[in-house]
C-alpha cells in the first residue's frame, strides 16, 4: 500500500490536485480537519484480487495524509470459511444457494476468532468499516465497542435469495450505518443508509498514463496481432461476469469483421470458484488463435493498463454487478465499454453516448461490429467516457462522501452526549 510518507502530507495530495483540481483538494482538507487524529479501521476479506482491495490500497494512504489514523486488517479463515462465504456473495446477488449449518458455524467462529485477534485496534477505534459480508459478524463479538461501526457492502443486493440475507441481516442490523453502491441495492435496515459509489485512482499503477513503447510491447508480450483490434474484457474469472458468454459474442462479431479476443483475469484469495471458472473459459475458446485467454498475478497493474489502453472496445458483459470498476477504468482510457445492463454498469454506461448496455451475447456482437465500422464514433464515445469518469468516479471524490459520512456519524454522537448531560 503506498503510503504518504514519500514526501510530506501537502506533496502527496499535491499530485491528485493534477488530476481533480486545487479546489477539490482543499475541500478535502477542510472536511477532514475535524476528524484529525481519528482511528479509522478498515476490514475486508483479501489483501489482493478484486475492488475492493484497490480502492483501500488507494483510499488509507490519502486518510493517513489528511491526518487520520488509517489502518486495514483482513480476515481470512479456511477452506470452508470460503466457500460459506462465496454462496453469500452468490445470494445477495439472486442464487438459490444451500448453504449448510457446519459452514454457518465455520462463519461465526471464524469472525469471533478475528474479533479475538483483532479486538485491541477494533473496540478502541473511532470508526470502523466492514466491507461485504466476510466480516460482517465481527460486531456481534465486540459487544463494548466504542466508536461507529459501518457495513459497506459492494455487492448488486437488489434482490437476494431472501433466506441467506435473513441470516446475513441479523449481524448487520447492529451497525450505526451501511453504504450501498446504488440505491436499488440498499435493503430494509433499521440504521441510516448511504450511497457512495466506488473508484479509481487516476494516479495508480493500472490508471496513469504509461509510455507508448510500454503500450506497444504488450502485443509481443501477450502474443496479440498488432494488425487486428482487441475486444477486452479485464475481471475475475467468475461466472456472473459472463466471460463464457464474451467468447460467444466474440465468435459471431468475428464471422464477419476481422478481430481479436484478450480475457485477462486473476484468482483472488477469497474466491474458492476461480478455477473451475478459467477452466470453462479454456474449453469455450478452443483452439481458437484469436482468442487469448489471460491468467495474471494480482499485481500486473500495469500491464492491464497497457491492455486497456491497447483496447479498441472494453466488454464487461457481466450478469450481476455491483459497481465495475473494470468500467471505469476502460472509460478513464478513453474507450466506449460495452457492458451488461445490470446493476453499478448502469450507472457509468450511457447507451449509446458512452458506450452500450446489452443482455445478449448476439447483443454484445452486434454493437462490437456496429462500433468497429464506425471508427469516429467509437473515438467519441471514447471521449465522453473519459470526461464522465474525471467528473463522477475519481477517488477524491470518492474520500470526501466518505468524510461526509464519518462527520455525519460524529455530529449525531456529540449531540446524543450533550442530550446525555
Amino acid at each position: 500500500m503506498e503510503q504518504p510518507k514519500h514526501g510530506t502530507n501537502a506533496d502527496f495530495l499535491g499530485r491528485y490536485a493534477t488530476a481533480a483540481g486545487t479546489g477539490v483538494i482543499h475541500h478535502l482538507q477542510q472536511l477532514a480537519e475535524p476528524l484529525k487524529g481519528a482511528r479509522v479501521i478498515h476490514v475486508n476479506s483479501t489483501r489482493e484480487g478484486g475492488g475492493v482491495a484497490e480502492i483501500l490500497q488507494k483510499l488509507l494512504p490519502l486518510k493517513q495524509a489528511l491526518g487520520m489514523d488509517a489502518r486495514w486488517e483482513v480476515i481470512s479463515g479456511s477452506p470452508a470459511f470460503y466457500e460459506c462465504t462465496k454462496s453469500f456473495h452468490n445470494a445477495l446477488q439472486g442464487t438459490q444457494t444451500s448453504i449448510t449449518d457446519s459452514l454457518l458455524e465455520t462463519y461465526r467462529q471464524t469472525n469471533a476468532d478475528t474479533a479475538e485477534r483483532l479486538r485491541p485496534v477494533l473496540e478502541e477505534a473511532d470508526f470502523v468499516f466492514i466491507h461485504d459480508p466476510q466480516p460482517a459478524a465481527l460486531l456481534a463479538h465486540l459487544p463494548t465497542r466504542r466508536g461507529k461501526w459501518i457495513w459497506r457492502c459492494h455487492i448488486d443486493a437488489s434482490r437476494p435469495y431472501r433466506p441467506v440475507w435473513k441470516y446475513l441481516k441479523k449481524w448487520v442490523t447492529p451497525y450505526d450505518a451501511s453504504i450501498f453502491s446504488l440505491p436499488e441495492f440498499a435493503q430494509p435496515l433499521p440504521h441510516p443508509q448511504y450511497i457512495i459509489a466506488p473508484s479509481i485512482d487516476p494516479l495508480s499503477e493500472k490508471n496513469r498514463d504509461l509510455p507508448a513503447a510500454e503500450v506497444d510491447n504488450i502485443y509481443e508480450r501477450f502474443g496479440l496481432d498488432p494488425d487486428l483490434p482487441i475486444i477486452l474484457q479485464v475481471s475475475r474469472y467468475d461466472r456472473f461476469k459472463d466471460p463464457v458468454g464474451v467468447i460467444r459474442a466474440f465468435k459471431l462479431a468475428a464471422r464477419l469483421t476481422p478481430m481479436q479476443l484478450v480475457l485477462a483475469g486473476g484468482e483472488a484469495t477469497d474466491d474458492p470458484e476461480g478455477a473451475a471458472v478459467l477452466h470453462e473459459v479454456r474449453q469455450a475458446a478452443g483452439d481458437d488463435p484469436r482468442i487469448h485467454v489471460l491468467l495474471l498475478p494480482s499485481d500486473a497493474h500495469r500491464a492491464i493498463n497497457a491492455l486497456q489502453r491497447a483496447a479498441t472496445i472494453v466488454v464487461q458483459k457481466s450478469l450481476r454487478e455491483g459497481f465495475g470498476l473494470t468500467v471505469t477504468e476502460g472509460m478513464w482510457k478513453g474507450k466506449p465499454v460495452i457492458g451488461g445492463d445490470t446493476g453499478g454498469i448502469r450507472l457509468q454506461v450511457f447507451d449509446q453516448y458512452t458506450g452500450f448496455l446489452v443482455r445478449t451475447p448476439e447483443g454484445a456482437a452486434l454493437r462490437i461490429r456496429y462500433l468497429l465500422q464506425r471508427r469516429r464514433l467509437l473515438e467519441e464515445m471514447g471521449q465522453r467516457a473519459k470526461r464522465f469518469v474525471a467528473e463522477n468516479f475519481l477517488i477524491t471524490r470518492h474520500l470526501r462522501e466518505y468524510l461526509t459520512l464519518q462527520l455525519s456519524l460524529q455530529q449525531t454522537a456529540q449531540q446524543r452526549m450533550m442530550v446525555g448531560h
